[in-house]
């Protein structure tokens, strides 16, 4: 089906697998994404995505699972989702498209004249974000780096943000992780511009799969079918997570300034204050010749895994404050 044709909201109810085309690679191959829905009666539609960036493959496996598993019978709204939305990355296992060198997961809302990954964000935003009542999108670490489990939302002190809070509540994560500004160019500042609920959640990643990641991300979108008022049915209130409040944004984040091999000195989560050690680069001799330190205090929540490090790579990436829930009801 070509991405012009596509549209969810004429599909009849039960299930659908769709491949949507965006265009052909230059052996002919065809380039687009797989685009799951289970569809009830008429109600909201949770818009889930995965498979962003190519080294993150939690989300997949969480989509078809909780798809193969749905009956839509008796649902009073829909589930739309594309359990691998960057084919290209996926298959040269990256984070950049192959055939751009984009990172897709920055140039939402798209470009339907620019280049692939623009014209595919373009395609995602129009036929699966601006149908959603409520958008997920799953990430983890990626290949190299390790996360906590969390839930994220982006806090503007609007109604859109309240609703966006309550659903990364409901996700059931042991971290939640309120951005105090939208991240240019995500899925999530598409959907605030188009006035729609999002949240994102990120896992311990590693470049594979474990079984409690996945089950953690399928439990996550099964609250959120909940939440909304898809499925029927009461869902156990998880325990209060932590809360940490910052930018969001891992593009800032430690660095390293020299090249070698890091030993790490903390654990995800640890609260840190500023200077505190992070890890130590040692040259291949064994000699140390960096200590990564903290620029400031927060909580560990992103950590470098593969020991070898070139001189600029993200090593560490910190939250910098924790709120209570009484604190956050307050900013309401």
């Amino acid at each position: 089906m070509l991405v012009s044709d596509f549209d969810p909201s004429h599909l009849a109810r039960g299930k659908h697998r769709l491949f949507v085309e965006l265009s052909s690679s230059h052996d002919g191959a065809s380039l687009g994404f797989p685009a799951l829905c289970a569809r009830g009666s008429p109600g909201p539609t949770l818009a889930v995505l995965a498979g962003i960036h190519g080294d993150e493959f939690e989300g997949v496996a969480a989509i078809h699972r909780v798809f193969g598993e749905a009956n839509p019978t008796d649902w009073t709204g829909c589930l739309l989702a594309v359990p691998l939305v960057n084919l290209p990355a996926a298959t040269a296992i990256s984070r950049f498209s192959p055939i751009d060198h984009v990172n897709l997961a920055r140039v939402f809302p798209g470009d339907i004249s620019g280049t692939y990954s623009q014209r595919l964000a373009a395609a995602i935003t129009s036929c699966i974000i601006r149908h959603a009542d409520l958008l997920l999108d799953l990430h983890s670490a990626g290949a190299g780096y390790s996360m906590p489990t969390l839930c994220g939302h982006t806090w503007l002190g609007d109604s859109v943000s309240d609703r966006s809070r309550q659903a990364a509540l409901a996700f059931g994560a042991p971290v939640v992780w309120e951005d105090c500004e939208p991240a240019p160019g995500r899925t999530l500042a598409a959907a605030q511009e188009l006035g729609i609920p999002s949240v994102y959640a990120e896992t311990t990643g590693g470049g594979w799969l474990r079984p409690g990641d996945v089950a953690a991300f399928a439990r996550g979108i099964r609250n959120l079918l909940h939440h909304l008022g898809v499925c029927r049915g009461d869902v156990p209130t998880p325990p209060e997570p932590l809360f940490v409040r910052g930018g969001g944004d891992l593009d800032f984040a430690v660095r390293s300034e020299q090249s070698g091999f890091l030993v790490n000195a903390v654990e995800l989560l640890d609260r840190v204050g500023a200077g505190d050690r992070l890890g130590t680069v040692f040259n291949l001799l064994g000699e140390p010749i960096e200590e990564v330190r903290a620029p400031r205090g927060g909580y560990l929540m992103m950590r470098r895994e593969t020991p070898m490090v070139r001189t600029g790579e993200m090593v560490y990436a910190l939250a910098p404050e924790r709120v209570t829930l009484s604190e956050l009801e307050a900013r309401r």
